[in-house]
């Protein structure tokens, strides 16, 4: 069994803020895993459960807010018997250059407060795919800038390419092939990227 997060903030006035990129890479694994199904609200909530292949993949939208996502993982994982290891994070990073990814497997929080609150939770043996979207310009508080909306020449430049490109290539973090993931990923991001100009 597998368990993915997505991180962000509940309401629409947050849907298209750089905080919620979380939210758009489980969208977006939804579309690639053909998920049509309502998600069910529970655990302070939203998941969806994919069966296939004699295993099963949960996909979760905490709605406590980012700093209380630990809780709603946490109760997720105990009711149905997923290892914390088995859980893929995946969340915004201001120490990314925008477009760039990292994953890491345990650590630390590195500030991000829904990462430490789910290390709070159920401690931190889990996997995190953090995804850049860069340091705010002119001295913009990183706090205004993460609870901001992307411009739309980010997501017409790079947010959906690159989520996309992630979710075609998210087996790879089942097999635990972390870097073949990034590389993959790398690999074709430099391509469409050659093919659109």
């Amino acid at each position: 069994m597998f368990l993915h997060v997505g991180l962000g903030n509940p309401g629409s006035e947050h849907k298209l803020n750089r905080h919620n990129i979380g939210f758009m890479a489980i969208d977006h694994l939804l579309s690639f895993y053909k998920i049509n199904d309502i998600y069910k609200n529970k655990f302070n909530g939203h998941y969806y459960k994919l069966s296939q292949n004699n295993r099963s993949i949960f996909f979760l939208k905490p709605q406590t807010f980012m700093n209380q996502s630990g809780s709603c993982v946490s109760s997720l994982i105990k009711f149905f018997s997923i290892k914390p290891s088995s859980v893929i994070v995946w969340h915004d990073e201001i120490d990314l250059d925008k477009g760039k990814i990292k994953v890491k497997f345990g650590g630390g929080h590195g500030g991000h407060n829904g990462i430490r609150d789910i290390i709070k939770h159920i401690g931190e043996n889990f996997l995190r795919v953090r995804i850049g979207v860069g340091r705010p310009d002119n001295n913009i508080d990183p706090s205004k800038w993460v609870l901001s909306s992307f411009h739309k020449n980010d997501f017409d430049g790079w947010v959906n390419d690159l989520l996309s490109i992630m979710a075609s290539e998210v087996e790879l973090l089942h097999l635990n092939n972390s870097i073949d993931f990034m590389n993959k990923v790398s690999i074709l991001r430099n391509k469409l990227s050659i093919e659109i100009k």
